[in-house]
This record gives C-alpha cells, sequence and structure tokens, in this order.
C-alpha cells in the first residue's frame, strides 16, 4: 500500500495518505510525481473513503456507544462518594450493556452512523486535493504538485474539509448521539427513545425543522476540525519516523505493521486534542429541546457547555470516555485505511 501521499516531493497523496495525514516534514526521499491521469478522481475518492469508512465503523461503533454514555455520566451533576455510576470503566461498560441490551445495543446508531460516516469522510477524501491545491495557488501562486508540502497548508486544507464534512452529517450525528445513549437499564443523559433512525429523524423535524435538525453543528464543526487538523498534520509524519528507523526490520512505508503503529500513535494525539470537543459536541447534541422550543435545555452554545461542564464537574470532565474514544479512533483509522487501499486496488484493476 502506498501511502506516502505529501511526503513526496511533489507528488499529490495517495488515498491513504489523504485519510491518515496530509503531507508531513522530514520525508527521507523526494519521490517521482505521479501522473495527473493516474490519481483517482473526486468521486472515486469520495466513494472510496465512504465505503471505507463505513466498513471500519462496523467494527468500531461499540466503543461509541461506551464512549456515549460514559461522557453523559454524571452530566452537570458534582461529583460525591455516594453518586451511583452505572458504568464505571470501558471494560464494565461494555459487560453491562451487551449483557443486558445484546448485541443490538452495543451497535446502537449504526444506520445513522452509516451516513454520517458516508457525509464526514467522503467529504474529507474526496475535496480535500481541490481544497488544497486552492490554497497552494492562493498563498504560493503555484499548485500542491509543483513543490514540497507545505504543513499549515495542508492542516489547513484538512481542517477545512473536516468542517465541511463535519456540517453536512450534523443530523445524522444528533440521531446517532441520541440513540446510542437510550437504555432501558442503565439511562444516563435525556433519553429520547427513537425506535429508529427515520423516527428520531421525523421527530427532530416535527418539534424544530431544520434548526432542530442541525442543533449542535458548530461543536460538531469544531470537534472534527480539531481531530482533522490534528490527525492529518501527524499520521505521514509518523510513518515517516517509524519507516526511517526500523526500515531495517521490514517497517518501511508500505508495511501494514508501519501503518498500525502510525495510526496509534496518532490517535493518542488526535483523542488528547479531540476529546474535550467531543464532550462537548455529545452532550450538546443529546440534550432536550428548552420549553419554548427553540434551542436546548442545558446549553445554548458549545462555548456555555465548556464552560458549565468545567464549572460543574471539573477539568477532567473534559476527558470523559476518553479510552473508550481511543480504542474507537485507532482501530478505526487503522481499518479505513486498509479498506480504502483495497477499494483503490480495485479500482485500479477494474475500472
Amino acid at each position: 500500500m502506498d501511502s506516502s501521499g505529501g511526503s513526496s516531493g511533489g507528488g499529490a497523496p495517495t488515498i491513504s495518505a489523504v485519510a491518515q495525514g496530509f503531507g508531513a516534514p522530514g520525508a527521507a526521499v523526494a519521490k517521482k510525481a505521479e501522473p495527473a491521469s493516474a490519481r483517482p478522481g473526486i468521486m472515486f475518492t469520495w466513494l472510496a473513503g465512504s465505503l471505507a469508512s463505513c466498513g471500519a465503523v462496523t467494527f468500531t461503533n461499540p466503543f461509541e456507544v461506551v464512549k456515549t454514555r460514559l461522557q453523559l455520566q454524571g452530566e452537570l451533576a458534582k461529583s460525591t462518594p455516594n453518586m451511583v455510576k452505572p458504568y464505571h470503566n470501558v471494560a464494565q461498560a461494555f459487560w453491562v450493556i451487551g449483557k443486558n441490551e445484546g448485541l443490538r445495543g452495543l451497535q446502537k446508531g449504526l444506520g445513522p452512523g452509516y451516513m454520517y460516516q458516508i457525509m464526514l469522510n467522503g467529504t474529507r477524501l474526496g475535496f480535500y486535493e481541490p481544497a488544497k491545491g486552492i490554497l497552494y495557488r492562493a498563498f504560493t501562486g503555484q499548485s500542491s504538485d509543483s513543490q514540497r508540502p507545505i504543513i499549515p497548508l495542508n492542516v489547513a486544507a484538512g481542517g477545512m474539509c473536516g468542517m465541511a464534512g463535519a456540517a453536512l452529517g450534523s443530523p445524522f450525528f444528533l440521531v446517532k448521539t441520541r440513540m446510542q445513549s437510550a437504555s432501558n437499564f442503565a439511562a444516563v443523559g435525556f433519553q429520547h427513545n427513537y425506535t429508529s433512525s427515520l423516527d428520531g429523524l421525523r421527530k427532530i423535524w416535527r418539534d424544530g425543522g431544520v434548526r432542530g435538525l442541525y442543533r449542535g453543528m458548530d461543536a460538531a464543526m469544531m470537534r472534527a476540525g480539531a481531530g482533522s487538523s490534528v490527525q492529518l498534520a501527524t499520521y505521514d509524519h509518523c510513518k515517516s519516523y517509524i519507516s526511517r528507523n526500523l526500515g531495517h526490520r521490514g517497517y518501511d512505508d508500505n508495511s501494514v505493521g508501519t501503518h498500525f503503529l502510525a495510526s496509534m500513535i496518532t490517535g493518542f494525539f488526535v483523542c488528547m486534542v479531540m476529546n474535550p470537543f467531543d464532550v462537548v459536541s455529545t452532550r450538546m447534541y443529546n440534550q432536550k429541546s428548552s420549553a419554548a422550543g427553540h434551542g436546548g435545555a442545558l446549553y445554548k452554545n458549545p462555548l456555555q457547555c465548556f464552560y458549565k461542564t468545567v464549572s460543574t464537574e471539573g477539568f477532567f470532565s473534559l476527558y470523559k470516555g476518553f479510552l473508550a474514544h481511543y480504542l474507537r479512533l485507532g482501530p478505526h483509522t487503522i481499518l479505513m485505511f486498509v479498506f480504502v487501499e483495497q477499494i483503490k486496488a480495485f479500482g485500479k484493476k477494474y475500472i
């Protein structure tokens, strides 16, 4: 799998480079640019990213359910020694949900999760190259293929595409979060009790219209922008470092082992930066509507959610569900780029 992408001197990133990291400093050897005719088009890249991320989320969705419930547990409640917490840690929460709600409980929100992945990662992958090209021409007067990668521009392109994808997928993230928090056994947060994705969308539209469907979108855009920028700026650097230092042991640029290590390292830093935004977006999406029907009952905007969460529960409440988040994000990243590479190989052979 060729995921050197933006690390090459003048070559456009491959699909896997777009998925994990757009350009990185310290590339050991400049590689020959890939002919423009050989690069996948926007629609193919969009389709590959969509299918790959859907395949990945099928396996990682249970950790998303666990993360969501850990983040909502004890919402705006000061911790006390006698506080009852149905979920104590990732392993125990996984066991409790699986034992009492079965596989269906662990896979709650998978349907809207698929739609969100299509909107988010399809947009991220499909429109990254055009966005990067616009930024390079605006700031350097040259195309992104004619010079070595400029990390700030790559980060900006990745962040903008991530925020655009989050905005498009916001209604599906909204329904997904509310379905994942619902439980007849150990409820946390406000319980919306949708019977299906369509039922959730219909009820949200009935109660709040377009504004209701896009409640929390600003928090989701902050989350996706922060996460995409860190992920896309660090993955290739980690991969390059590993291949330079462990290449003699088989960990070269094309090694799955290299991709695995780079993804897990990157995932940790992404979680460190993104988890506070993730907690805020989860709570913004899951809150009930205000009595007037305009906005949420608990938080008016992400900044107020940050303030109320920290002032009531303490700073480390922003890192609730961190381990579950990491266990979801690391494997999701690995599975996503592995699936992307297989789809790309299939496309080159048959399309």
